[in-house]
């Protein structure tokens, strides 16, 4: 079968890269007879490129102009089969592409599937700044995912995946294809939490999902293995400037090596001179800002960043490359680089309970797990704070 956008890209050597004429053609695909400023409006071209593009993709056979663009036998095929299109339920990919949130509606019996699955997940580990979003947020991050043209036929990474973004996309993926259809989807997981790879690998094997896991301790390299082979990734990394560049540095080198990519950030909102210091990091690392939704990610019980976060969509350049290539050996999590003592009280008997790295527990959730060390209560109030 052609390589129509192969031939294409050739033809019309695009700095926005191949992925530009993907997405043209699944415009076309998913919206027969669309005028071409209206695709051209869709993946943010000018229309004099936009239509250099449709007269080379018509040329290779992929399209025919009508009363507006369509595909053509052959590029109806390489759409559904090259691209992993074949057997979606059309009616709900549409549904869920338009903006908005009627997604909630629309999936709101995989939401209470989701539910069972997400209250059975593993206790965060405070230690290394894991923190839980909601049901609704992860399944938010697979939804932009799509919307993004970044989930079907493609392999998606998370690196790190306390938030299960992992089966939400598995989850997404079965419902979008009913019949099992011609999903050629990936999903790999990497964390060095065996909890959650263990739970995540068992919730895949019970649904059928695409999903595979890997241990790595992110302070080393990626392995090999997993090197350029990835259409984008998810993290939500450790609220540290150095957290943030470490595990974007290692998406970045399990990403192909292609303009236009995308990458899922989501962080904490900041101050204006942290803010300031990661845009530089992203410079740095030769990626643009594409988006930023604020209070895109919503979290249970995390007041440390007011239960919200921000989700910041990077995409990919020709200058794009791992910032930390090699071992990392300095402070990496909130915990490291700040280190508190805190004392709480008993609400029951008012005991005082000191917790961090030099006190009786290291954290809150383990004080709340083990109750108070008279009362065996499990309310508390902090009441002071000093930082080591």
């Amino acid at each position: 079968m052609k390589n129509y956008i192969e031939e294409t890209y050739k033809q019309v050597r695009l700095q926005e890269g191949k992925r530009v004429i993907e997405q043209f053609l699944i415009q076309c695909y998913l919206n027969p007879g669309i005028p071409t400023k209206e695709v051209a409006r869709k993946v943010l071209l000018p229309v004099p490129l936009a239509t250099a593009i449709k007269k080379e993709l018509i040329k290779a056979g992929a399209l025919r102009q009508g009363s507006g663009i369509e595909c053509t036998e052959g590029g109806n095929e390489y759409v559904e089969s090259v691209l992993g299109y074949g057997g979606l339920d059309m009616e709900l990919l549409q549904m869920l592409l338009h903006e908005g949130e009627v997604w909630k509606k629309e999936l709101a019996d995989l939401l209470a599937v989701m539910d069972e699955i997400f209250s059975a997940r593993p206790q965060v580990d405070v230690l290394i700044d894991q923190s839980k979003c909601t049901v609704e947020t992860s399944l938010h991050r697979a939804i932009l995912c799509l919307r993004d043209q970044a989930l079907l036929g493609k392999k998606v990474l998370c690196v790190g995946d306390d938030d299960l973004v992992s089966v939400s996309l598995g989850l997404l993926l079965k419902r979008l294809y009913p019949t099992g259809g011609k999903q050629t989807a990936r999903i790999d997981v990497i964390d060095i939490d065996e909890r959650f790879l263990s739970y995540i690998e068992r919730v895949a094997a019970v649904n059928d999902l695409p999903i595979t896991c890997h241990r790595a301790d992110l302070r080393q390299p990626l392995p090999k293995r997993l090197h350029g082979k990835y259409d984008c990734f998810f993290t939500d990394p450790p609220y540290t400037l150095q957290g943030m560049s470490l595990f974007m540095s290692r998406g970045i080198s399990a990403l192909k090596k292609q303009k236009g990519l995308s990458i899922f950030l989501s962080f904490a909102h900041k101050s204006p001179d942290f803010t300031l210091a990661m845009q530089q990091e992203f410079v740095l690392a030769g990626v643009t800002v594409r988006e930023v939704i604020s209070h895109f990610n919503e979290y249970e019980g995390a007041q440390m960043i007011g239960n919200h976060g921000q989700m910041i969509v990077l995409s990919t350049t020709e200058m794009t490359m791992p910032r930390m290539p090699h071992a990392f050996r300095d402070a990496l999590y909130t915990g490291e680089e700040k280190q508190t003592l805190r004392t709480y009280r008993c609400k029951r008997c008012d005991e005082s309970v000191r917790v961090g790295s030099k006190g009786k527990m290291t954290t809150i959730e383990e004080l709340k797990k083990r109750g108070c060390p008279r009362c065996k209560n499990k309310t508390f109030e902090l009441i002071s704070r000093k930082r080591l």
